[in-house]
């Protein structure tokens, strides 16, 4: 949310020279819709987009020279916006995640057909309580330690569960998001259209030690040129949400500075 690493990013960005927008995913934060803390890989692509028309509108912004920075989840967001919406001339993801891919196939593409099916028709069932309910059910708190947890899992809670990232209206601060929210992730590939930024450029951006890091090497190795991937020596996946010596600003400065040129 804009609290946290989005707000980081659009600040020091724009101590750097730009016009910057953070915002909350609609149905999340301060943004509206109803039931809260849905997330859908449509509506937030979508929300991309709802910020380029916002940015659009102020008279100080050219609208030929508007970029997007998309992190973790909204990193995949950021691309598919980019590859359908023309206006958006170039594209930042940091410590990107697919999250089709992910709730789709799981880590590592490990989910088996059984699994899937077996998870689908979970979902399936609990669509059924929720509206005999007349209201959705949600997920248990994340980022809740109880011990042996994965390192990721660690740094996860390291981020979202102490003052260092913890907001209050957070899903992944203690909120959660809705038990079905998983659905329509598991129906589409969100980088199926990622060539199609071409020949506007694409910057991706993850840490060494990063647990995701294989997402933004396969989405490099699917983008068409102009590309780059920059890895961040001994970053983990968080160290990228907050971590001002880990995230490369003068890097995504002079990214956007070539790429969105002033006007002849």
């Amino acid at each position: 949310m804009k609290e946290q690493s989005s707000g980081l990013y659009a600040q020091t960005m724009a101590e750097h020279g730009f016009v910057t927008l953070a915002f909350d995913p609609s149905y999340t934060g301060e943004s509206s819709g109803l039931p809260r803390n849905v997330a859908s890989p449509d509506i937030n692509v979508e929300d991309f987009s709802a910020a380029v028309d916002c940015l659009g509108l102020l008279p100080e912004v050219d609208r030929e020279r508007i970029g997007i920075i998309g992190i973790c989840g909204w990193g995949g967001m950021a691309l598919s916006a980019a590859a359908v919406d023309k206006r958006i001339k170039a594209v930042v993801a940091s410590t990107m995640y697919d999250m089709t891919r992910v709730m789709s196939k799981g880590y590592n593409d490990s989910m088996t057909l059984e699994q899937r099916t077996r998870a689908l028709e979970q979902l399936g069932q609990q669509r059924w309580k929720d509206v005999e309910a007349g209201q959705p059910a949600y997920q248990p708190p994340y980022n809740e330690l109880h011990g042996g947890e994965a390192p990721f899992l660690v740094e996860y809670h390291d981020y979202y569960r102490t003052p260092r990232g913890f907001h209050p209206r957070a899903v992944n601060s203690g909120n959660a998001w809705t038990i079905t929210t998983p659905l329509p992730f598991m129906n589409l590939p969100i980088l199926a259209h990622i060539k199609e930024i071409s020949p506007r450029p694409i910057l991706l951006v993850h840490g060494e030690k990063a647990h995701s890091r294989y997402f933004s090497e396969t989405a490099y190795a699917a983008a068409a040129e102009p590309k780059e991937l920059m890895i961040i020596p001994g970053a983990v996946h968080t160290d990228l949400y907050d971590r001002t010596d880990a995230i490369p600003f003068n890097t995504l400065t002079a990214f956007f500075q070539k790429n969105l040129p002033a006007s002849a």
